[in-house]
């Protein structure tokens, strides 16, 4: 659950659209230059070195003498892109491929050196994933939270209480395997279970869960979250809270007369009744006060709260230059296997319909620039598009493979005609999954209007 309920200005949303902007831009050089280094090691040409697509016209390229790239920025930030001599790539350039082939060209190498040049750019995002984890974990470490710890229990979205489980529930094992730390791994795993051990009230309670249960991983709402106090820990100047008197240190401890609840239960009850009057039972100074607040638009009032980690003891590893690489490496193969569980539930309606474009992923980020979080989220990122080049559509590196795949196991090129038209159908279908889940952003804005 976010630590934060935001007040939304034009300075939140300025800051996540530059951590997006720089996030992005940093995972689209990578993933080109992959596929730069191994077309320079087997001496292919690369006429030209793009961040973001320049259709009609470029905004900046320079191109230096002693080298045979061009290099520049685009204007349309839909990723990036390398011009290969002698490859049918988005641009389409049929008038080169029809003149004699040249030595340097990337049609003449043998398919094991163009298959290393096609899957350059993936490897290069998941080795910069394990860069980014390694050097996390050698400057901040890493922090658990034990399930164990959370002593106050867990808040189950609605599918979950339908399934079984309870308001203060902690979970203790999926299929007869411990849960140990509360995380995303521990989530994908309660998703996946038949049946889930809990901790209720003392006792050891089994709840099996529905066939159709995996359907709550598209679930806007987490399927648990930490219960802890709404504890504020500052207040946002110009916000509802700092007008209705909250200050920090403040403990919400109920809305409208409806008290003992969670932080999440309190947000929840925001969101619930944005632009609306309700009353706030406050904790202050060994007094319980009754405040009058009207959260804004999105249901937020302003306010910094204190994480889960600060009210229930946490595990903390350490790591010097030489064990932060193997652990950076454990923490990206274990959230690319996090991705592939969940990203099999994409083929699905309730997938297609949660499909998220630039907003949703933008809004992953921070409202106040925090580096950790940053460039968790940029390896993330780097994981998720290393494993969405790999599908094999057309257009995409994954494409590219399949038909040098067919190559090597058939020895036979495929029809030149068939790949063309089939980068323009991958092209067409990329651009039509872009539209719909940048479409699916606007009409969830539209509605929580």
């Amino acid at each position: 659950m976010p630590a934060v309920a935001n007040y939304l200005t034009m300075e939140t949303v300025l800051i996540k659209t530059v951590q997006l902007f720089l996030s992005l831009s940093i995972l689209v050089i990578i993933h080109e230059c992959g596929h730069f280094f191994f077309a320079r090691l087997f001496k292919v040409r690369v006429e030209k070195f793009y961040l973001f697509f320049n259709p009609w016209f470029t905004l900046f390229k320079f191109k230096p003498r002693s080298s045979e790239t061009e290099y520049g920025i685009g204007w349309l930030p839909l990723g990036g892109y390398v011009k290969i001599a002698g490859m049918l790539d988005e641009s389409m350039d049929k008038e080169a491929l029809a003149q004699p082939p040249k030595p340097w060209e990337f049609r003449v190498k043998p398919a094991w050196q163009r298959l290393c040049i096609m899957v350059g750019g993936v490897l290069m995002n998941f080795i910069l994933a394990f860069f980014i984890y390694s050097m996390m974990a050698l400057a901040w470490g890493e922090e658990y939270l034990p399930m164990k710890n959370v002593k106050m229990g867990y808040v189950y979205n609605d599918a979950a209480l339908k399934a079984g489980f309870q308001n203060g529930d902690i979970p203790l094992t999926a299929d007869n395997v411990p849960l140990e730390y509360s995380d995303g791994k521990t989530f994908l795993s309660i998703v996946a279970a038949k049946e889930v051990t809990v901790l209720r009230n003392g006792e050891t309670v089994t709840i099996h869960l529905p066939p159709d249960f995996k359907k709550v991983v598209f679930d806007p709402e987490m399927i648990l979250v930490e219960r802890f106090p709404f504890v504020i820990k500052e207040v946002t100047g110009g916000s509802p809270a700092q007008k209705a008197g909250l200050m920090a240190g403040d403990s919400i401890v109920g809305v409208n007369d409806t008290l003992n609840l969670s932080a999440y239960e309190i947000q929840k009850l925001l969101a619930e009744n944005k632009e609306k009057e309700i009353t706030l039972d406050v904790y202050r100074d060994n007094q319980l006060l009754s405040l009058p607040i009207v959260p804004n638009e999105f249901g937020k009032i302003g306010v910094a709260l204190k994480r889960a980690e600060e009210f229930y003891e946490t595990v903390r590893v350490q790591y010097n230059f030489f064990t932060s690489i193997p652990a950076g490496v454990r923490i990206g193969m274990n959230t690319i296997k996090m991705y592939l569980s969940q990203f099999k539930f994409i083929f699905s309606k309730e997938g297609a319909q949660n499909l998220g474009g630039f907003g949703a992923i933008g809004n992953l980020f921070p409202s106040k620039w925090h580096w950790p979080s940053f460039w968790q989220m940029t390896a993330l990122l780097s994981v998720i598009l290393g494993v969405m080049n790999l599908l094999p559509i057309p257009a995409l590196d994954g494409g590219h493979v399949m038909f040098l795949l067919y190559e090597v196991i058939t020895g036979r090129k495929p029809n030149e005609k068939f790949m063309e038209y089939a980068q323009i159908a991958g092209m067409i279908f990329i651009l039509g999954l872009i539209l719909y889940a940048n479409g699916n952003d606007l009409f969830r804005w539209l509605s929580s209007k």
